[in-house]
């Protein structure tokens, strides 16, 4: 990557946490200065002298630049480490102040609808995967996953689930390959662990389907996951979606629980382990 790219990167993902763009092309002008006067901001930033004033005593309100009141004045950029820390702390603070926010508005109208027939759609990796772990963090008996590869086995991942069986719940975890079988046993020792059967969760073969299975999940035989991935999009990176359930009477639930079932059996044999 050229210094453009990392340039347009830095400016984009301080401007997508909350700094508005002069203030966003002032800071990373000043992390490439051991310390800069607004006329030398100006000219590596493309931001208009008058406007940097502005920008970077922004900046210094929100600690990620410091002012020395000299003549001129010169301003230079906390460390990265320090400004990366600074804008998590806020990020953070922001998001549960809006988590408290929400919760505390009152509902139009009192929820009575039955989910057990319900069948929700969800978009996102990041979306899907936190939907998985709040799943996971609610069994009580047992948790049936089923991963299309390695790159849904993470660190949370195995934190929930580490948690949910020290909990009492059965964890039985299916993989798609020996590899992966043996890396999700060594991670959770106490877990039942097998290569699954359903060898269609890879792909039909067929040409024009390039949509994978991602990861299954059943908990306590009453809550569905199935997520999948999805050619790569107009992004360039690829799409995770998912169809989620809830209900022992839910259609989804029940068909996915004898399927999931069926990848258990070993081969040759007429019972689930």
């Amino acid at each position: 990557m050229t210094d453009d790219t990392h340039h347009d990167t830095a400016v984009r993902l301080l401007q997508e946490l909350g700094l508005r763009e002069y203030e966003a092309k002032a800071f990373v002008a000043l992390t490439r200065l051991p310390q800069g006067t607004a006329k030398e901001i100006s000219e590596i930033s493309d931001v208009p002298r008058t406007r940097v004033y502005d920008a970077v005593r922004t900046l210094e309100s929100t600690g990620l630049v410091e002012i020395q009141h000299s003549n001129p004045q010169q301003f230079r950029a906390v460390s990265v480490a320090e400004a990366v820390t600074t804008l998590q702390s806020a990020h953070e603070s922001r998001t549960e102040s809006l988590r408290e926010a929400l919760e505390r508005l009152s509902a139009v109208a009192p929820d009575e609808t039955d989910t057990s027939h319900q069948v929700w759609a969800l978009s996102g990796t990041d979306a899907i995967t936190n939907r998985v772990q709040q799943l996971i963090d609610e069994a009580q008996q047992e948790v049936v996953l089923v991963l299309g590869g390695d790159s849904a086995l993470t660190g949370g991942l195995v934190a929930e689930l580490e948690t949910a069986g020290e909990r009492g719940a059965d964890i039985v975890v299916g993989t798609t390959a020996e590899s992966v079988r043996t890396q999700v046993q060594d991670e959770l020792p106490a877990a039942e662990v097998f290569v699954s059967g359903l060898n269609w969760l890879t792909g039909t073969g067929t040409a024009d389907d390039e949509t994978q299975i991602s990861r299954l999940l059943l908990v306590d035989e009453s809550a569905i996951l199935v997520s999948t991935i999805h050619e790569t999009g107009s992004d360039g990176n690829d799409q995770e979606r998912a169809v989620f359930g809830r209900g022992f009477d839910n259609g989804l639930v029940t068909i996915a629980r004898r399927l999931m079932s069926t990848g258990l059996f070993t081969q040759g044999d007429d019972s689930p382990p």
